[in-house]
C-alpha cells in the first residue's frame, strides 16, 4: 500500500498560517528571551496569540478545542511550529503536555478527560509524565521500574523516587508510573496514576541542571512518599501501564522529531543567508566547495528526516504499532538534526559561536535529543533485534 504524501488543503493552510505566526509573533519573543520562556506571562501570552491566530492545539480533537489532526497532518504543522524554540509552547504542542494529551484522549475515562484533558488542551494547566527513575530504576529499560503502588482503603499509596521529570515545576498534575505487581525487571505489572498538584505525598527534591533549558518547567527530581490517590486516579487498567505507554511513546518520539526538524530548517536558513552574504578570499562564502558540501548535506539530512517521519506517521495513522519505524525515525532524526545545527554553526564561524544569533542555543537544545525518548544506542539495539527476529521467524517458516 502506497504512502500518500499529498497534504490535505486544510492541513496545508494551517501549516502556512502556523509558519506566518511563528515568524511574525514567536521569533521576536524567542529573540527577546533567548529561546527560554521562564514565566507564565510569556507562556500564556504566546498561547493567547496562537488562539487569536487560529493555530492553537492542532493535535487535540475538536471536542476539546483543537484541530484534530492525524499524525501526518501534525508532521507538517509541528515542523513549522518547531522553527522557533518557543513555537511548540505557543501552540501547546510542547513535550510532555502534547504526549500526555494524546494518551489521555486515547485511554482516559470521560470523567478523567473532563478533569484533566480539557484544561490541559486549553493551556489552563500543564502536566508531566513521571516514569524515569535514578539508577538502578526505570530509564532506557522501563521494566526496571521500582516505584510501587499498593492498595489502601479507597485508593492507592505510591512510594518511589523519580528524576528527570520534564515540566514538573508548576505542573497541575502528574501521570505517575508505578509498579502494582511483580518485581523490577518483570515485563508487566505497572499502572499509571493521575496525581494532582498539591498532594502532600508528592515532593520536589530539586531542579536538575542540564545542557538544555528551553523545555518549560525544567527537569525535576521528585519523591512520592505516602502519596495517596483515590481509585479514580487510575489511568487505564491496573497492571497494564507498560502497554499503555506504547500509546504515548511511539507518537511522542515522532512528534519530537517533527519539532526538532523545524529547528534544523531554521539553522540551515541562517547558514545559507550567511553563506550568501559573507565575502572572503575574493568571493562569497557560499562559493567555496567545502561550504557547498555542508549546505548540501544539511538538505539531505532534512529531506531524509522528513521522509522517515512521514513513514512513521503513516503507519501510526493506519493503527499499526510502528515500533520499528518510530525507532528508526527517532534515531536518525536525533543525529541528523544535530549534524545540521553543527554544520550551520560551522558555516557561520565566530558569529555562530557568539550569542548574537541563536545557533549556539540550538546546539545545546538538540544535543540531549539523542538521549531523551530512548538513547540512540537503545533504539539501535531494538531495531537490530526486530530484524533478527523477523529473519529467524522467516527461516523457521520456510523449513516447516
Amino acid at each position: 500500500m502506497a504512502v500518500d504524501l499529498t497534504q490535505d488543503p486544510a492541513v496545508a493552510d494551517l501549516a502556512r498560517r502556523t509558519a506566518e505566526f511563528v515568524r511574525e509573533t514567536v521569533i521576536p519573543a524567542e529573540e527577546q528571551h533567548r529561546g527560554i520562556a521562564r514565566t507564565e506571562d510569556v507562556r500564556l501570552g504566546l498561547q493567547r496569540a496562537a488562539k487569536a491566530a487560529g493555530v492553537f492545539a492542532p493535535h487535540v480533537g475538536t471536542e476539546f478545542g483543537g484541530h484534530g489532526l492525524d499524525m501526518r497532518g501534525r508532521a507538517a504543522v509541528f515542523e513549522e511550529a518547531g522553527y522557533s524554540l518557543l513555537g511548540p509552547l505557543a501552540l501547546n504542542i510542547a513535550a510532555p503536555d502534547e504526549g500526555n494529551m494524546h494518551m489521555l484522549e486515547a485511554i482516559a475515562t470521560d470523567a478523567q478527560r473532563e478533569r484533566y484533558l480539557r484544561p490541559l488542551a486549553t493551556g489552563a494547566v500543564r502536566s508531566c509524565f513521571a516514569m524515569t527513575e535514578p539508577a538502578p530504576g526505570a530509564g532506557s529499560d522501563p521494566s526496571a521500574l521500582t516505584t510501587r503502588a499498593v492498595r489502601v482503603p479507597g485508593g492507592w499509596r505510591i512510594d518511589g523516587h523519580k528524576w528527570f521529570i520534564t515540566g514538573a515545576d508548576g505542573a497541575g498534575f502528574t501521570i505517575c508510573m508505578a509498579r502494582t505487581s511483580g518485581e523490577p525487571g518483570d515485563p508487566g505489572g505497572a499502572t499509571m496514576f493521575l496525581v494532582d498538584a498539591g498532594n502532600p505525598g508528592l515532593k520536589t527534591v530539586r531542579h536538575i541542571e542540564t545542557l538544555d533549558e528551553s523545555l518549560y518547567g525544567g527537569h525535576v527530581e521528585l519523591r512520592f512518599e505516602n502519596c495517596v490517590v483515590p481509585d479514580e486516579a487510575v489511568l487505564g487498567e491496573v497492571d497494564e501501564g507498560f502497554r499503555y505507554t506504547q500509546v504515548r511513546l511511539g507518537p511522542a518520539r515522532t512528534t519530537h522529531c517533527m519539532r526538532w526538524l523545524g529547528i534544523a530548517r531554521r539553522s540551515q536558513d541562517i547558514a545559507v543567508e550567511r553563506a550568501a552574504d559573507r565575502r572572503l578570499f575574493g568571493s562569497r562564502l557560499g562559493d567555496l566547495g567545502m561550504v557547498q558540501q555542508m549546505i548540501a548535506d544539511n538538505e539531505i539530512d532534512i529531506a531524509a528526516a522528513r521522509g522517515l517521519i512521514l513513514q512513521a506517521c503513516w503507519e501510526l495513522d493506519q493503527g499499526r504499532s510502528a515500533a520499528q519505524s518510530t525507532s528508526i525515525a527517532k534515531t536518525f532524526c536525533a543525529e541528523a538534526v544535530w549534524r545540521v545545527v553543527d554544520r550551520s554553526l560551522q558555516i557561520c564561524g565566530s558569529l555562530g559561536v557568539s550569542g548574537d544569533i541563536l545557533l549556539g542555543r540550538f546546539l545545546r537544545e538538540v544535543r540531549p535529543f539523542r538521549i531523551y525518548d530512548g538513547p540512540s544506542e537503545t533504539h539501535r539495539w531494538a531495531i537490530a533485534r526486530r530484524v533478527l527476529r523477523r529473519h529467524t521467524e522467516a527461516t523457521a517458516a520456510a523449513t516447516r
